[in-house]
C-alpha cells in the first residue's frame, strides 16, 4: 500500500467483497409516440402506477444488501486534495500552439483564434458576428446546437467588440481573450435563461427567470476574455443519453446525421463536432460530457466532485467539452481556479501532472469491460495494446464490487435529485410536472416515488464503492481505471422520435454503465475517440470512445493520457481522425464576410 496523499474526507481504503459481475435485465418499457403520450398522462396521475414501474426499474433492490448494513450514508462524494492553491498550472506552448494541422482533419483551436486576432487579419467582433448569423438564422444546419437567447445576442457582441479594442491597442488578457464558446442550458450566465432543455412557456413564469449572476466556471473564463456565444440545448432536464429533444428541437450529429449526439451536453457537443467553436462548458451527472463527446468525435471531461463549483446535486458537475486535448486543459485549468469566497472549492489544491518516473498503470474489470459491443471492444482493446506495448503502460486485471447494483443506486439517486429541482424550480405547483415532455413525465413521476430509505442505502453504496476505490489507488499508484466511453456504437435515430420522444431507459441505463462510476464517486475522468466503425444507418464512420478514470484530485494525470490519446487517434489510426463533411470553416467564412 501507498502511503495515503493529502486529501481532506479521503475515503478509508477497504477492499470490497468479491463478487461476479452480473448484468441487470431490462425490464423497463419502451414507448413511442401515442402510447408514450399515454402512458405519461396515465402514471403522472396514479400514484399505484408509478410506485408498479418504480419497482420495475430494479430501485428496490438495493437497500437489502446486507453488505450496505453497516456502513454510513455518503451523500456529496467530495473528497478534497490538499495542497497549493495558486491560481494554475501554468500553460506550456503545447496549449500556446495548434499541434495537429493537416488540412483533412484539423480543427481550429483556441491558440488558430488568439493567432488569428493577433495577426490582424480578423477580429473577435467579425467572428462573432459570423458564427451568430450562422447559429441563429433559420435555416442553417447549425442553429439546432443553440437555445432562444430571447433576444441577449447583445452580450456576445459588446465582449467582442470590448475584445476587439483590446487586441486594436496590443493589449489582449491571454489566449483566451476573443475565443468564443458555448455553455449548456442548465448553467446559470448572466442574463440568459436556464431553460433545462424545456420548451419555453411564458405562462410559468417562475420556471423561465433570467439569471442574475454567472456560474463560477464560465465567469472564470469570461474574466480571461472568452465570449459565450450563447447556450447550447440540452436533452430535456439532462434526464437522458441520447440527445432527442422534441420540444427544444435535436442538435445534429455532424458525424453522422442518422445518429444522435448523444447526452445530456448535446448542443455543445454538435457545435464542436461542427467547428463552430473550440470548447464548451457542459454538465456531467452519468456521463452527459463524456458521452456526447465521443459520439461527435471530440474530447470530453468530468472533473472531480465540486472541482469547478458546488453543486446542489450529489452527481452532477460543471466541465468542459473540447475539439482537442489542448483546448480542454486550457478550459479545465481556467475554469477550476480555486475560489477564494468558497469555502469548499476554494480549498482544492490545483491539480499537478505527474512527475518525471511517475508509475504509469491502466486497470481493467475485464467482465465489466465485456459489457461493451464487440465492436467497441475490438478498438478499444487495440488502443489499450498501444499504450501498453508503445507507451510503457502496466495493465493489471482489477474488480469493483456491485458494480451493477451501484449503477441502480446512481440512476435512483439522479433523478430523484432532478424530481426536487424541478419541483422546485416550477413555484412547487401542483401541476409541476406539465412543462415536461411525456418521456419526463412519465421519469419523473416514477421517480418521485423514491423513499428516503432508498435513497440513504444509495449512499451506503456509494460509500462502498469509494472505499474500493481508494484501496484500488492505494494498491496501485498512478491508476488509471479504464473502460470505453460508451458500450454503444452510437444511437441510431428512429423515424418520429425527434417530434413525439420515447423512452427507452434501458439504453439509458446501458448507455452509462461505465460513465456512472465517476459520477457516483466523485472521481474525474476523461473519454477520448480512438477510433471509428462502420454505421448501421447513414453516412459517416461512428467514433470509438476510451475512458481513463482516475483518482480523487488528478485531472492533470488524465489530461496528460488523454494527449496520449490524441497522438494514438491521429498518428496510428489509418487516415488519421475524421472530420465530418458539414465541418465550418470558420476562418474562410469570416474572410469571405470580409470580401463581400
Amino acid at each position: 500500500m501507498a502511503n495515503q496523499p493529502p486529501f481532506n474526507d479521503y475515503p478509508k481504503p477497504v477492499q470490497g467483497p468479491n463478487t461476479d459481475y452480473v448484468s441487470k435485465p431490462a425490464t423497463n418499457p419502451v414507448l413511442r409516440g401515442y402510447p408514450l403520450s399515454l402512458t405519461a398522462t396515465v402514471v403522472s396521475s396514479v400514484p399505484l402506477l408509478q410506485r408498479y414501474y418504480w419497482n420495475v426499474a430494479g430501485f428496490g433492490t438495493v437497500k437489502d444488501l446486507p453488505v450496505l448494513d453497516d456502513l454510513p450514508t455518503r451523500f456529496h462524494p467530495c473528497v478534497i486534495p490538499l495542497g497549493d492553491t495558486q491560481p494554475m498550472v501554468p500553460l506550456t506552448s503545447d496549449h500556446l500552439k495548434a499541434k495537429y494541422t493537416a488540412p483533412a482533419n484539423r480543427y481550429y483551436t483556441i491558440s488558430d483564434y488568439h493567432e488569428l486576432y493577433k495577426s490582424g487579419k480578423a477580429t473577435p467582433l467579425e467572428v462573432v458576428e459570423a458564427l451568430l448569423d450562422m447559429t441563429t438564422r433559420h435555416g442553417s444546419q447549425y442553429a439546432d446546437a443553440w437555445a432562444d437567447s430571447h433576444g441577449e445576442d447583445h452580450r456576445a457582441v459588446e465582449a467582442a467588440q470590448a475584445s476587439t479594442k483590446r487586441y486594436a491597442a496590443g493589449e489582449p488578457l491571454g489566449i483566451l481573450d476573443g475565443v468564443p464558446f458555448g455553455v449548456k442550458d442548465d448553467l446559470e450566465v448572466e442574463g440568459y435563461i436556464c431553460h433545462l432543455g424545456v420548451k419555453y412557456d411564458s405562462s410559468v413564469p417562475e420556471f423561465f427567470k433570467k439569471a442574475e449572476e454567472t456560474v463560477y466556471a464560465v465567469r472564470r473564463l469570461q474574466e480571461a476574455g472568452a465570449i459565450v456565444l450563447g447556450k447550447n440545448r440540452m436533452h430535456q432536464l439532462g434526464a437522458d443519453t441520447s440527445g432527442c429533444n422534441p420540444t427544444q428541437g435535436t442538435p445534429t450529429n455532424h458525424m453522422n446525421k442518422s445518429y444522435y449526439t448523444g447526452g445530456s451536453s448535446s448542443g455543445g457537443s454538435s457545435a464542436l463536432g461542427a467547428g463552430i467553436v473550440p470548447f464548451v462548458v457542459g454538465t456531467d451527472s452519468g456521463g452527459s460530457t463524456r458521452i456526447p463527446a465521443v459520439y461527435n468525435g471530440v474530447y470530453g471531461m468530468k472533473t472531480s466532485h465540486h472541482r469547478t463549483g458546488l453543486t446542489p446535486h450529489t452527481n452532477l458537475v460543471a466541465s468542459p467539452i473540447a475539439v482537442s486535448v489542448a483546448d480542454l486543459t486550457v478550459a479545465y485549468r481556467v475554469m477550476s481556479q480555486p475560489d477564494p469566497a468558497c469555502a469548499t472549492q476554494g480549498r482544492f489544491a490545483v491539480s499537478q501532472p505527474p512527475g518525471p518516473g511517475a508509475k504509469r498503470v491502466m486497470g481493467i474489470y475485464r467482465d465489466w469491460w465485456k459489457e461493451a459491443d464487440s465492436r467497441v471492444v475490438e478498438v478499444c482493446d487495440g488502443a489499450v495494446k498501444y499504450f501498453e506495448e508503445k507507451l510503457g503502460y502496466e495493465v493489471v486485471d482489477i474488480s469493483i464490487p456491485h458494480v451493477a447494483e451501484a449503477r441502480i443506486s446512481h440512476t435512483m439517486t439522479l433523478i430523484s435529485e432532478v424530481v426536487e429541482t424541478i419541483r422546485s424550480r416550477a413555484g412547487r405547483r401542483p401541476d409541476w410536472l406539465s412543462v415536461l415532455s411525456p418521456p419526463n413525465k412519465f421519469l419523473l413521476s416514477v421517480a418521485a416515488q423514491t423513499p428516503a430509505s432508498d435513497y440513504l442505502k444509495g449512499g451506503a453504496m456509494r460509500e462502498l464503492l469509494m472505499r474500493h476505490l481508494a484501496f484500488l489507488f492505494q494498491k496501485h499508484p498512478g491508476l488509471l481505471i479504464m473502460t470505453p466511453a460508451s458500450p454503444l456504437v452510437g444511437w441510431p435515430r428512429a423515424p418520429g422520435d425527434d417530434s413525439h420522444g420515447f423512452s427507452d431507459t434501458n439504453t439509458t441505463v446501458k448507455n452509462m454503465v461505465f460513465t456512472f462510476l465517476a459520477n457516483f464517486t466523485g472521481t474525474p475522468a476523461v473519454a477520448a475517440p480512438v477510433g471509428y466503425v462502420e454505421p448501421e444507418q447513414g453516412e459517416g464512420r461512428l467514433p470509438v470512445g476510451l475512458m481513463a478514470t482516475g483518482e480523487w484530485g488528478s485531472e492533470e494525470q488524465l489530461l496528460l493520457w488523454a494527449a496520449e490519446a490524441e497522438q494514438y487517434l491521429h498518428e496510428t489510426h489509418e487516415g488519421g481522425r475524421v472530420r465530418p463533411k458539414s465541418w465550418l470553416d470558420v476562418m474562410d467564412l469570416v474572410a469571405s464576410d470580409e470580401d463581400d
